[in-house]
């Protein structure tokens, strides 16, 4: 399915933009790509089940999935921004993934220094390709 736009110029550039949204009102979540020097997302072919073929028009309503850097925490969209290689993992990751490292800081109300903690150790382990936290 082509995307008649510039993820990078309309959002926020990213290395894996993570899409959700629908397609002739059906529910879809996807991530945008290059085919054949086409940005677009690949769909499988249950959806001729929902009218969609080739050369069929469809009516398509995307947007970026899970929490952007706009969303977040102060704190957190600074030392994501201090530290580009960590803030660039987590922009690629799935929502699930992103809201899961947000969780974990947010359960820290009232300690702000576990928050500072916490956070420090979120971009420490994003540097390091983890998308998720160890389970201690």
């Amino acid at each position: 399915m082509p995307v008649p736009f510039d993820p990078d110029a309309v959002w926020a550039p990213k290395a894996v933009h993570r899409v959700a949204g629908t397609l002739n009102g059906v529910a879809v979540r996807a991530v945008i790509t290059e085919h054949d020097g086409e940005r677009g997302f690949l769909l499988g072919p249950a959806w001729v089940r929902c009218g969609v073929e080739p050369g069929v028009r469809v009516t398509v309503v995307l947007a970026p999935e899970g929490p952007q850097r706009g969303d977040l925490a102060e704190d957190v969209a600074a030392a994501l921004e201090a530290s580009p290689a960590a803030g660039a993992f987590f922009d690629s990751l799935a929502q699930f993934y992103r809201r899961g490292y947000l969780r974990w800081i947010d359960g820290t109300k009232g300690r702000p220094e576990t928050r500072a903690r916490r956070i420090t150790e979120m971009v420490g382990l994003l540097e390091a390709g983890k998308k998720q936290r160890p389970r201690t």
